[in-house]
């Protein structure tokens, strides 16, 4: 198979993750042919091979631009969002750094590896994050060189060389990206190669332009989709949702659905549905259930001035602390050997996954429970209210939990089910983050949390909405598996088509 008819084929593997940018390597693979030609290092191709100033300047408000990494990462040397630094800093840098037309910026710090050859005469600084390659032009051509540093051969050399990773920011040393091996065929070769990659590049350009507009317009029809959905949400719209060319992503399917379950339009109010209890009530039984598990009355909170949207007029908006008996988990010491390894699972957030809990990482003996852990009964929602806010899910069993998770354990007229449902909600994990102070890390105020309204319908009409949503979930879950498979079918047969247009590409190198 040829290039040309590849591209003419590009729609059966457009759905493919990142498919231009496989594109892209297929045209640098099969055009510059790097194992065909000897190889120098790229040091000996080049007059100069260096990096911009260590120290960090003093900038002003105009004067000599000052170029870094991220000014080049969008694969063109931009200097509209330069910062700028003074002349006599930038005669002192561009002593050892000077840039000029046709000189290649390589990113050796952070974002590495992305080159871009300079197209313009103004002069310029360079920062420690970039490095300045000066092509030897008797050897090798700019772009030439440009596109060899761009291509998986050279990309695979620097994965190689690179160092830092983990907790350190990666980079390239200098020395070792010197030695970096340059496939070197003659310079009316490399004219030839340049032409054609810059042919086939503004082909890859047209065809991102083309997926970009039809992202665009794809988005719109999902939203009016969704729309539409909302004001009829059954599985036969769900499906419709799910049409090939413009499927909303499942995750803000799932967002929606839980949209609708507390604003009401899920499921209808049944004649023998009993009424909402009054406040007083649920304060009452809250009240009753915290002093059965041995916790201190909750304290009654301010409400909120407004709901944060309008609910049907059945329907009762609550505080958080009015549904239940809430209470803050407990860490006991590493030193009382005695409170641990028993039966009581001890929940941490990294426990609470979004399709249950895991209650097999750590657990407590009863002795060490009663000794200062506090324990939530089964059916209890435990939320994480420090570091990763929002996270939640319902216990199944009697738990133990530390200081980073709040529980409520919900009074009679409140569903387990539909409280998580709740609190899953997007317009209640925004009111929690709101609420939540921003330092090193994210903390919920209890009492902030507690604060929180939710929308309370009839029991009954709970557990219809809790039935619904299950079996919207359920719909998304095996509409997604399918949107899998179609994509998964797409990044085969677009694996087979590179391989067949990169076969023979890769035999051993002519040094």
């Amino acid at each position: 198979m040829k290039l040309e008819t590849f591209f003419e084929k590009f729609d059966q593997f457009a759905d493919a993750p990142d498919a231009v940018a496989r594109l892209r390597d297929v045209v640098y693979s099969v055009e510059l042919a790097a194992e065909k030609w000897p190889h120098e290092s790229l040091e000996s191709v080049a007059l100069k091979v260096t990096d911009g100033t260590h120290q960090t300047p003093r900038y002003v408000e105009t004067g000599i631009p000052f170029v870094s990494v991220k000014d080049f990462s969008g694969g063109s040397l931009d200097m509209s969002a330069t910062r700028f630094i003074t002349s006599e800093e930038h005669g002192e840098i561009y002593k050892r750094c000077d840039p000029k037309r046709g000189d290649i910026l390589l990113g050796r710090i952070g974002t590495i590896g992305k080159a871009v050859v300079v197209d313009t005469d103004i002069e310029f600084s360079l920062f420690v994050s970039a490095a300045q390659i000066r092509p030897d032009r008797g050897k090798i051509l700019s772009r030439y060189l440009q596109y060899v540093l761009n291509s998986p051969f050279c990309r695979a050399q620097f994965d190689n060389i690179k160092v830092g990773g983990a907790t350190h920011t990666n980079k390239l040393n200098l020395k070792d990206l010197r030695s970096v091996r340059i496939p070197l065929p003659p310079l009316a070769e490399q004219k030839r190669i340049v032409a054609k990659v810059d042919e086939l590049m503004a082909l890859c350009d047209r065809l991102e332009a083309q997926q970009q507009e039809r992202q665009t317009r794809h988005a719109a029809l999902a939203r009016a989709s969704l729309s539409r959905f909302a004001d009829a949400p059954t599985p036969a719209n769900l499906h419709f949702l799910f049409h090939p060319s413009y499927a909303i992503s499942p995750a803000d399917l799932r967002k929606s659905i839980l949209d609708l379950a507390v604003f009401g339009n899920l499921a209808a109010p049944a004649p023998d549905d009993d009424e909402i209890p009054s406040i007083e009530e649920f304060r009452e039984a809250a009240a009753s259930l915290s002093k059965a598990l041995g916790l201190r009355s909750p304290k009654e909170l301010l409400e909120d001035a407004e709901p944060p949207f309008d609910v049907p007029s059945h329907w009762r908006w609550m505080a958080l602390a009015d549904l239940g008996a809430a209470q803050t988990g407990t860490t006991p010491s590493k030193n009382d050997h005695e409170a641990f390894n028993g039966d009581i699972p001890f929940i941490k957030p990294a426990d609470i996954l979004p399709d249950g809990i895991n209650y097999s990482n750590e657990s407590l003996t009863r002795y060490g429970a009663e000794s200062g852990s506090r324990l939530a009964p089964a059916g209890s929602l435990l939320m994480v209210c420090i570091g990763t806010i929002g996270k939640c899910n319902l216990i199944e069993r009697e738990c133990a939990f530390n200081q980073q998770i709040n529980s409520l354990s919900p009074v009679q007229w409140v569903d387990s089910q539909y409280l998580l449902l709740a609190v899953r909600a997007p317009y209640f994990q925004d009111a929690a983050w709101k609420k939540s102070s921003s330092t090193t890390i994210a903390i919920l105020n209890k009492g902030k949390w507690l604060s929180i309204p939710v929308p309370i319908p009839p029991l009954a009409e709970q557990r219809r909405i809790v039935a619904k949503v299950e079996q919207l979930m359920a719909l998304v879950d095996a509409l997604e598996t399918q949107l899998a498979a179609s994509r998964a079918t797409a990044e085969k047969l677009l694996a087979a088509v590179v391989a067949e247009l990169t076969e023979g590409t890769h035999a051993s190198p002519a040094c």
